[in-house]
């Protein structure tokens, strides 16, 4: 996912509008349709239609940015789904207390990732190693 960032796309503007259609949604935070289509299917956002087009509120949009929050954090979109199902429910005080169990758990998890990848590449490293090794005693 890109940095959301994107040439053309003033973000003043679109807090300010009322409608989107995919392309717009798409182009301001630089991801696909397809990824929108996607969250969709999973029903973590609910466009309009009008005939057969999309047509996103911004409610939806606020949605979107809270998935892609969530995506760039770590969550799954079970958690994210769970979470945004809080929102809608207006909760206030279920959400923060759900939001605050979910972040206390993801430190946890993403230093022992960050372990696992330090002995994969400490294991790779010793693996090059003993192959080099091994060339220059057959050489």
């Amino acid at each position: 996912m890109r940095s959301g960032k994107r040439p053309g796309v003033n973000r003043a503007e679109a807090d300010n509008r009322d409608l989107f259609a995919i392309a717009d949604l798409a182009r301001e935070f630089g991801i696909s349709t397809r990824a929108i289509r996607f969250y969709e299917s999973k029903g973590l956002l609910s466009p309009e239609r009008v005939g057969g087009t999309r047509v996103f509120r911004r409610r939806d949009r606020a949605r979107l940015i809270l998935i892609l929050r969530g995506k760039r954090l770590g969550f799954s979109l079970r958690d994210i789904s769970d979470y945004l199902g809080l929102y809608d429910a207006q909760s206030q005080a279920a959400q923060v207390h759900l939001l605050v169990e979910m972040v206390d758990q993801r430190p946890a998890l993403l230093e022992q990732q960050m372990s696992d990848l330090q002995t994969t590449v400490s294991e790779l490293r010793e693996i090059r190693k003993l192959a080099s090794e091994r060339l220059t005693q057959g050489n």
